[in-house]
């Protein structure tokens, strides 16, 4: 499985991407949105996107979109801290745009695994 991590926080990002590769998974990471495009018209055997919401180049409810409008057969896990608002609301606005999972920050290596297991 090729995974796409999207965090600007760069110590989550190494932490997702730490646990993934030593769990075998194929891992592609990036700070921002309008880098994960250019990863993913790279690499089109992405089968699954995790992302942050709350990003300062573009939001993650923005990439959501996008990725349900130009690569439908990838899911997509939206992971969120909160920010001026709580992490549940973000998760839930995440999931009324078709995400397939959610996690809430800080998370384990055992959640992100289940969620990952799971869709």
């Amino acid at each position: 499985m090729k995974i796409l991590v999207i965090d600007d926080d760069s110590a989550v990002l190494k932490y997702i991407s730490e646990i993934l590769k030593h769990d075998g998974f194929n891992v592609f990471a990036t700070d921002n949105g309008r880098k994960a495009f250019e990863q993913l018209a790279q690499s089109r055997d992405v089968t699954v996107v995790i992302t942050d919401l709350i990003m300062p180049e573009q939001e993650g409810i923005e990439i959501i979109k996008k990725i349900k409008s130009e690569y439908p057969y990838i899911k997509i896990v939206a992971i969120s801290g909160g920010g001026r608002v709580s992490s549940e609301s973000y998760l839930q606005l995440a999931i009324s745009f078709g995400v397939d999972a959610t996690l809430k920050k800080p998370f384990g290596r055992k959640d992100l695994l289940n969620t990952l297991q799971n869709l």
